[in-house]
């Protein structure tokens, strides 16, 4: 796994003080953008907090996953959440060390109170003795939140650094890029009341089972007013892949006030991924959970059709001019303020997220501008199923033998591609173990680059000035 060293400088390290009046959360940003640039240390947001004890222990859930390991356990990670400001509210994100559990806790306006929110995306140091701090965080007093430095320019001159070097996998980009493209085809497939909530999420197994691993898929039935487990899919069902992958929702079980389960509307007997939001007051939390306990999102091949044409990478560009730290993205109005159709402004949002300059909100069924601290063209280049499928290309190894078929040359034999109803399909080991649920092969990504290079002249509106 190819690994940089990705370090996070903070003023000082965050921290929960006590003043006279009330306590105050101070969360110290490391370098991040915002409209105005790069800043050392953006300020985002400055103000209190309508739910104090909710907000910190959701804040320390999203850090829970941050730190967790949910298969072949071993030490723990130490990413730091990233937050960005939209305007009106904060999201706090994380992945999980095995890179197979993403968290976000979004604050929402109604859980901001007095302040107006700042633009822009970092990293923010949550180290033990704060997370114990926000752990011991009881109900009454009023609570003021800081996300960056004080007013007070914080210099060299104000005391060293705190400096934390961590080991940033490739991975981890591609899984924040997979998890945004898939959970856009989610469907709200179940939600429960705060009283039923409660009661199905601490029926759940918590810890992992021997020699350090999550357990396996279960699949659940909406049943009346709750859900219903069984261990096999049925119609109507929601895989839960490795249910203790939820454990970081007994956080905040106090102050629940809704649970909705997202997943996709397919009868597929595999696991498949699904995303559990809990409602809180003022905010939300959700876990969204890879197919199998043991692989991770950046596997699962969601954007690679999208990465495999030329118009995306050049409709992204414009598209991207475009983003300016929306809560809400439209697809639909980005369309026709960039002169494309939708699906082309869809296929550049997916290849943004590639990059993390986008995210996907599933209770508001749109996408959202953030600005991870990554090299934008990472996750393209070290995809190796992308990287492989240009070479065939390269090579000329397609052979384009009719409307819906292909031969590809490939180590010294020769595979069959088929189209069928839009699907790609191929005779080659990789399709015939998965069937299209990791995304397409090599081998069918080289025909669809080699069909589209094939018609592009001929389809492409804007090689004749054609931008409906």
């Amino acid at each position: 796994m190819t690994r940089v060293a990705h370090t996070l400088a903070y003023a000082r390290s965050s921290a929960l003080t006590e003043h006279a009046t009330a306590r105050s959360l101070e969360l110290e940003t490391a370098g991040g953008l915002t409209p105005t640039g790069t800043e050392a240390h953006p300020r985002f947001f400055a103000g209190f907090l309508s739910e104090p004890q909710a907000t910190a222990h959701g804040l320390l859930a999203v850090a829970d996953v941050a730190a967790a390991r949910y298969v072949q356990r071993t030490q723990r990670t130490s990413l730091d959440p990233v937050v960005t400001a939209n305007g009106d509210r904060l999201r706090f994100e994380s992945f999980s060390g095995c890179c197979g559990v993403y968290a976000r806790l979004d604050v929402l306006p109604e859980g901001l109170l007095g302040a107006d929110t700042g633009h822009g995306t970092t990293n923010i140091d949550v180290n033990n003795p704060l997370r114990e701090a926000l752990a011991r965080l009881t109900e009454g007093d009023p609570l003021h939140l800081r996300v960056g430095p004080d007013q007070v320019a914080v210099t060299a001159r104000n005391g060293p650094l705190v400096e934390k070097k961590v080991p940033l996998p490739d991975r981890w980009l591609r899984g924040f890029a997979e998890s945004q493209a898939i959970t856009a085809r989610f469907d709200l497939r179940a939600e429960l009341t705060a009283t039923e909530a409660v009661r199905f999420l601490r029926s759940l197994p918590r810890g992992l089972i021997s020699g350090g691993a999550a357990g396996g898929a279960l699949w659940v039935v909406p049943a009346g007013r709750t859900l219903r487990p069984t261990t096999r899919p049925v119609p109507g069902a929601v895989c839960l892949p490795g249910p203790e992958r939820l454990a970081a929702f007994q956080r905040v079980l106090r102050r629940t006030t809704a649970l909705r389960v997202y997943g996709p509307a397919s009868d597929d007997t595999a696991p498949t991924a699904s995303a559990w939001e809990i409602e809180l007051p003022g905010m939300r939390l959700t876990l969204t959970l890879s197919p199998e306990a043991d692989r991770g999102f950046s596997g699962e091949g969601s954007v690679l059709e999208a990465l495999a044409t030329d118009t995306a990478a050049q409709d992204a560009e414009l598209v991207s001019v475009l983003l300016a730290w929306e809560p809400r993205i439209d697809p639909g109005d980005l369309a026709k303020q960039a002169g494309l159709p939708v699906e082309r402004v869809r296929a550049a949002l997916t290849r943004l997220g590639t990059a993390g300059k986008v995210g996907y909100d599933l209770a508001e069924a749109a996408y959202f501008h953030r600005e991870l601290p990554y090299d934008a063209g990472r996750a393209e280049r070290d995809n190796p199923r992308l990287v492989a499928a240009r070479t065939l290309l390269a090579d000329g190894a397609v052979t384009l033998s009719g409307p819906s078929t292909a031969q590809v040359a490939s180590w010294g034999r020769s595979y069959v591609v088929r189209e069928s109803g839009g699907a790609l399909s191929c005779t080659c080991q990789w399709w015939g173990e998965y069937r299209g649920r990791r995304g397409p092969c090599r081998h069918a990504l080289a025909t669809l680059m080699a069909r589209r290079a094939a018609t592009a002249p001929l389809t492409d509106p804007t090689a004749t000035g054609d931008t409906r």
